[in-house]
């Protein structure tokens, strides 16, 4: 029986053993979600901009939200709700198509020396690729009617980064899990409907009752939101020291995920 190695150092370096095939795959990926469309790319642009009008008319307009302590600008309020989006989006998108990816590449499972694990990265790559468009749509709007961004926004890409341990553990865990139970995909597109209420995408951490604003800080997408708008609008560094903790935190359960799912991939063939 094929045995599979577990250590951190063996996680690392899968990634850039196949670093190739990882870029290959998700530009296949990419490519074939706008396969056969008349616009192709462009809708990976066209889709967000479209949102970013709808959710600015929508909060701004028909229900009259605001952020708490700023300005009734409707195109500031939209940018803030949609930065935070970004974060949602990315983490959804990767966990909604977990539970599938063993079971929608059968072909893989057959084949001994296919790294099943880049399977999880292919999933975050793309869902990246579309992320990106979505931040360069609120790039080109910021600069249209606010100017420069701050130039903390460059830290974007370290702020993100225990996120996307976070996303590939659960995605291992996820999708190991799908194998063995469907009902996960049920489960996980309630998970992320509920999930989104609970995260500071449409209103601050400060405008809930002190009471019940735990049940956001117990939310592990909430500090990456919410330095993320720090940094892509008001200019704030995060605070570094809880950022190390959560990025040593996210790196440990992403290792933990990886251990999970080599340990059951042996019985994935049989299953399936």
């Amino acid at each position: 029986m094929q045995s599979f190695q577990v250590s951190l150092r063996v996680m690392f370096a899968s990634v850039w053993r196949n670093h190739e095939l990882i870029f290959a795959l998700i530009k296949r990926d990419i490519l074939g979600r706008y396969q056969g469309s008349i616009f192709g790319l462009l809708w990976s642009v066209f889709n967000p901009f479209v949102m970013l009008i709808i959710y600015t008319f929508v909060f701004s307009v028909v229900f009259k939200a605001r952020w708490t302590g700023l300005s009734e600008s409707k195109i500031e309020f939209a940018l803030i709700l949609f930065s935070g989006l970004l974060v949602f989006n990315l983490f959804a998108e990767c966990i909604t198509r977990a539970p599938s990816l063993i079971i929608n590449n059968v072909n893989y499972v057959k084949k001994i020396l296919f790294p099943l694990e880049i399977l999880s990265l292919v999933s975050l790559g793309s869902a990246m690729f579309s992320a990106l468009m979505s931040f360069a749509v609120w790039i080109l709007f910021y600069c249209i009617y606010f100017g420069i961004p701050p130039i903390t926004i460059l830290l974007l890409p370290l702020i993100v980064l225990p996120l996307l341990f976070l996303i590939i553990g659960l995605s291992w865990f996820m999708s190991a899990l799908g194998v063995y139970l469907r009902d996960i995909t049920q489960i996980v597109s309630i998970f992320i409907t509920g999930l989104m209420y609970i995260s500071p995408v449409f209103y601050p951490v400060s405008s809930l009752p002190y009471e019940y604003q735990f049940i956001l800080k117990a939310n592990p997408l909430t500090p990456v939101i919410e330095q993320v708008r720090d940094a892509m609008i008001w200019g704030k560094q995060p605070d570094w020291q809880s950022y190390f903790i959560h990025l040593l935190i996210a790196i440990i359960f992403a290792w933990l995920a990886f251990v999970c799912f080599q340990r059951v991939r042996r019985g994935f063939a049989d299953v399936l």
